[in-house]
């Protein structure tokens, strides 16, 4: 495990983070997640306290913030891969459904949650349909948005582990 640390910061030295793949996702998850609720723009439904993120799923999320999450989630796939749609996030979401004495079987998302998140972050501008097929992809405007805050999120990352 050193020695993998060790050949990652021989080729992390010199290097600028400039876009959204260059952070890791959890930590550009979060710091964007953050970023929305400061924001104020993303609106909470009154369901999104008891809704399930799936058919497989028994009980709905334990975080009170997990639909910004989920949106900041969403777009950081669609920065990576334009023209996903409603289903394909259906399919990426979902999980395995167990079934008592049944074989377990692959269970999709709900798209209600999914279709509604797009649609707020169509509503913010950071994200538009595509014109020819089906399915999302990034403005813009919502590139620069998401570039900065990963700019932002490994220099709050760096700031951690010069503290340390």
């Amino acid at each position: 495990m050193a020695s993998t640390n060790s050949y990652d910061d021989y080729f992390k030295e010199g290097t600028r983070v400039v876009t959204v793949k260059d952070v890791e996702p959890a930590v550009f998850i979060s710091a964007f997640a953050q970023h929305l609720k400061r924001q104020g723009r993303f609106e909470i439904p009154k369901w999104a306290d008891y809704v399930k993120t799936g058919k497989f799923k028994e009980l709905p999320p334990m975080d009170p913030d997990w639909l910004y999450v989920r949106a900041a989630s969403v777009v950081r796939k669609l920065y990576i891969r334009k023209g996903t749609g409603v289903g394909g996030f259906r399919k990426v979401y979902g999980g395995k459904h167990r079934r008592g004495t049944c074989t377990k079987v692959y269970a999709k998302a709900s798209g209600k949650v999914i279709r509604y998140v797009l649609q707020q972050l169509e509503e913010m501008g950071l994200v538009e349909q595509v014109e020819e097929g089906s399915g999302r992809m990034i403005t813009k405007e919502g590139q620069r948005e998401l570039d900065t805050v990963a700019v932002q999120a490994v220099a709050v990352e760096d700031e951690d582990e010069d503290e340390d």
